[in-house]
């Protein structure tokens, strides 16, 4: 079998030869040189490199121009080249999800609408354009939200707190950046802890389930540079019929999902889905978990139509198992000098890794929720959950990153 893989989320990250037989299979990587360069020097591949200034989807097109062949697949792992890899199969006549389904589980205004359809609850939103041709008048009385319809890690998110001030504040931003109105959104802020839920599914049966709790929020990390970590937890029959749902209504029918959910007291109220993995350590806190590597088998998934009998024990995933992480594009010096109280809970045993970068490293200037980039990033473990978020609380509140070397605690 033929395989092209848009390349763009770092090898480590998804460890493809764990679900693709390299030796069996002749696999095509096409990507920025950064991304091909991660991919290790003895894998059996042909590595092809885009320059990065057009979209996937189009580089893809000029490179076959020049270089005709057919694949018998075309998959991308990245949230950003999902649509590219649909459009790309679209255009190849290459099996695979269809573009109308990837749209469905990129845009946050069709997901809401398709999710709602289904008598499931969502914020009430409406198009930025909308928003602005009605002056602001909405069907709510808190705060609004902007955020793009198709973005992902809360990047260029904005919370406007008073109803009164949020068409003016709203209206000064997309002046000020130059938003592009249509590719924005409007919705009710509603407040409660955020979930997420994560798993495969294969012909539209779930085939593995997590459910996990933030300690802070994505937009608090990218915003105000506060680190960011998940617990996992009981997964009820009833949100497990949720998640089914959901994942019914957005057409996600195989392959990873990274669902996220505001709980209202016991009621989850829709955020967003993807059909990918999610990031951070999500995908090696699931294996600790469970035994399963969820990109190797949504790769079993897309090549093979099948996880090949790799599933299941039957056995309750062992709960218990968190992951953090510290941003550094925040903060005030732009080379990590170390952490200011940490010696205590980096010596817990409760850690199962602690990745830090070593003083004097430069952080990194874009968001990145990388452990191979972050300034600290690791996991625990402990034997309640509950216990699990209440470390992980204490790591948030009593460590911060160094302003300098002379004050590394």
């Amino acid at each position: 079998m033929k395989i092209l893989v848009l390349h763009r989320v770092p090898y480590p990250r998804i460890e493809y030869h764990r679900g693709i037989d390299h030796r069996l299979h002749d696999v095509t990587y096409l990507g920025k040189q950064a991304a091909i360069d991660t991919l290790p020097p003895e894998l059996r591949c042909e590595r092809v490199v885009r320059p990065g200034l057009a979209s996937a989807f189009e580089e893809a097109t000029q490179w076959l121009e020049q270089a005709p062949q057919r694949f018998d697949r075309i998959i991308s792992m990245s949230e950003y080249e999902l649509l590219d890899a649909a459009r790309l199969r679209e255009a190849l006549g290459v099996e695979g999800t269809p573009l109308a389904a990837v749209n469905l589980s990129r845009n946050k205004l069709d997901m809401k609408a398709a999710v709602e359809a289904r008598r499931l609850r969502v914020p009430r939103f409406m198009p930025l354009a909308r928003y602005l041709a009605q002056e602001g008048q909405v069907p709510w009385h808190g705060a609004t939200v902007l955020k793009p319809h198709s973005g992902a890690s809360s990047m260029d998110v904005s919370i406007h707190p008073q109803p009164a001030r949020a068409l003016a504040e709203i209206r000064q931003k997309v002046g000020d950046l130059s938003l592009e109105i249509d590719e924005f959104q409007v919705e009710e802020y509603i407040s409660g802890p955020i979930r997420h839920f994560d798993g495969l599914v294969m012909d539209g049966r779930i085939l593995t389930l997590l459910s996990s709790e933030y300690v802070g929020t994505c937009l608090d990390y990218m915003e105000r540079g506060h680190p960011l970590g998940s617990w996992h937890l009981e997964t009820t029959p009833k949100m497990q019929a949720w998640v089914a749902a959901v994942l019914e209504a957005v057409q996600i029918r195989n392959g990873a999902f990274h669902l996220e959910a505001i709980m209202e007291g016991d009621e989850p109220v829709f955020l967003e889905v993807g059909n990918r993995v999610g990031g951070a350590d999500v995908v090696a806190t699931y294996e600790l978990a469970t035994g399963i590597h969820l990109p190797s088998l949504e790769l079993r998934i897309h090549v093979d139509g099948d996880v090949g009998g790799a599933l299941w024990t039957g056995q309750r995933p062992t709960l218990g198992y968190g992951w953090f992480v510290f941003p550094g594009h925040t903060h005030r010096e732009r080379t990590y000098q170390g952490l200011d109280g940490a010696d205590e809970l980096r010596a817990s045993p409760l850690v199962v890794q602690w990745n830090e970068l070593q003083p004097g490293t430069p952080l990194p200037e874009h968001v990145t929720y990388s452990a191979f980039e972050a300034p600290l990033a690791g996991i625990v473990k402990a034997a309640d959950p509950q216990q699990t978020q209440a470390w992980m609380q204490a790591l948030f509140s009593r460590v911060s990153l160094a302003e300098s070397l002379t004050s590394v605690a």
